[in-house]
């Protein structure tokens, strides 16, 4: 594909093969049809919308049935839909296999690249590219890495020892490393490296955005969220850091590295939240990486230890 990695090439319609599906919820609230509840949930889609795919057989029950505008609500139940954006990018960087067995994959998946349909993203990410791929349906990430982040994401293949699998990562029994890039402080370029940050604190959602999260200060027995920084090399003033999280909240990392007063490099959420309409540009990916997973495998016993092949492009020599 010859184009300008800055801009992506876009498709003018993308519609999702499989189904996503959503339970409605056991408070029916106003809603007393299941497009009420469809409407009011995804407010970005109009009715006129919800009702073409209505008409088009597009919004079923988990067992096929077809949902009609006039279906009662039915609490509990699984609605099943196919997404539809009218312009969906194609992000011109490749994905690379890293491992597989019988068992998962392990995925080195660049920046811009989402791992699961979402947003203005249906056959565009990761897990579509791999289901055409492979030519499989049962794959199923078992953990989450941000569309912005690259590095190593581990997928399911197997649905009987999956369970064990997403164990693994609930019980923190997975170790993770990152990198990251940073504009250092003025009173950290001229100290010897390494230097060390304990990080923990209380992450929640945003009042004041839908996409980012905010760090709260609570007591000791309400911290949901823990990293270890350091600072490993330098040059001039770029840092490059090494990032473990023991939790895993979302833009845990990021925010991490903003409150020490160093945000990473390239980063479109923190700490000021770029307008979503402003261009892409793939010359300035977000400087952080998945580098490493290492566990003891679930099946075998053995001790995997996996690194992501990748660099990032302003990491100190």
């Amino acid at each position: 594909m010859h184009q300008n990695k800055s801009h992506a090439l876009i498709l003018k319609m993308s519609i999702a093969k499989r189904p996503s599906k959503i339970t409605l919820p056991a408070k029916a609230e106003r809603w007393t049809t299941v497009l009420d509840f469809l409407i009011e949930h995804f407010s970005n889609i109009t009715k006129a919308q919800w009702q073409q795919r209505i008409d088009a057989g597009k919004v079923h029950w988990q067992n096929g049935t077809a949902i009609q505008s006039d279906t009662s609500y039915n609490a509990g139940k699984v609605v099943c839909y196919y997404r539809e954006v009218s312009h969906e990018p194609v992000i011109p960087f490749e994905h690379k296999l890293i491992f597989r067995n019988e068992h998962i994959l392990v995925i080195d998946k660049p920046h811009f690249l989402q791992v699961t349909p979402g947003g203005q993203f249906v056959n565009e990410c990761l897990l579509a590219r791999l289901q055409r791929e492979l030519k499989q349906d049962d794959i199923v990430p078992v953990h989450r890495l941000d569309r912005d982040t690259a590095g190593l994401v581990m997928f399911s293949i197997n649905s009987e020892s999956r369970p064990r699998y997403f164990k693994l990562f609930a019980d923190q029994k997975v170790t993770k490393r990152y990198v990251a890039v940073a504009n250092l402080k003025q009173d950290i370029k001229n100290q010897s490296v390494p230097i060390h940050w304990q990080v923990a604190n209380r992450i929640k959602a945003s009042a004041k955005s839908r996409v980012q999260q905010q760090i709260t200060v609570e007591s000791p027995d309400q911290i949901n969220a823990r990293s270890d920084l350091s600072l490993i090399k330098t040059s001039s003033d770029i840092g490059l850091f090494q990032l473990t999280p023991h939790t895993g909240k979302t833009h845990q990392l990021r925010l991490h590295m903003m409150s020490i007063g160093m945000p990473i490099l390239n980063d479109r959420f923190y700490p000021i939240l770029k307008p979503r309409e402003q261009a892409e540009d793939y010359n300035m990916p977000l400087q952080l990486l998945a580098q490493s997973l290492s566990f003891d495998d679930p099946i075998s016993g053995k001790t995997f230890e996996f690194h992501s092949q990748q660099r990032l492009k302003y990491a100190p020599v």
